[in-house]
């Protein structure tokens, strides 16, 4: 299936970078950076293959084929696009920088489990639940 292309320029290091819209899997892009493609959230989180495909259920291999094909995989769809979501929300609690970090750090408000350990789980309302939280300064 063809894809939607942009071409962007990095100012600092006047790199190209191209983003392919991925056609059939709406919110799901990749980037081109030096001839690296990336699915879009897992270059924004600095995760390998391996996590992020923890983090969205999938394969390492399908991760792999969406990177390299940029064709529809539908069973990246729903999650990749909830658990971007739940990234552009924690944005505005969390450093937006050191976010993938955050997503493998053990965490107190789910006794002690990892956010991607929970989101593994199926629970990844508890994570929008302290979302909710830190966003209302409701204590919890």
């Amino acid at each position: 299936m063809p894809t939607k292309t942009k071409k962007k320029t990095a100012s600092a290091k006047n790199t190209a970078i191209l983003v392919a819209e991925i056609r059939g899997l709406h919110g799901v892009r990749v980037v081109t950076i030096k001839g690296e493609s990336k699915l879009e959230l897992r270059h924004m989180l600095g995760m390998a293959r391996e996590a992020f495909g923890r983090l969205v259920n999938v394969s390492v291999r399908t991760i792999a084929n969406v990177e390299s094909t940029k064709k529809k995989v539908d069973k990246l769809q729903r999650n990749y696009v909830e658990v971007k979501r739940l990234c552009d929300s924690l944005d505005e609690v969390v450093d937006p920088g050191s976010l993938g970090e955050w997503f493998h750090a053990p965490n107190d408000a789910f006794g002690g489990s990892k956010p991607i350990e929970v989101i593994e789980r199926g629970e990844i309302d508890r994570l929008w639940e302290m979302f909710y939280r830190l966003r209302s300064g409701m204590p919890g």
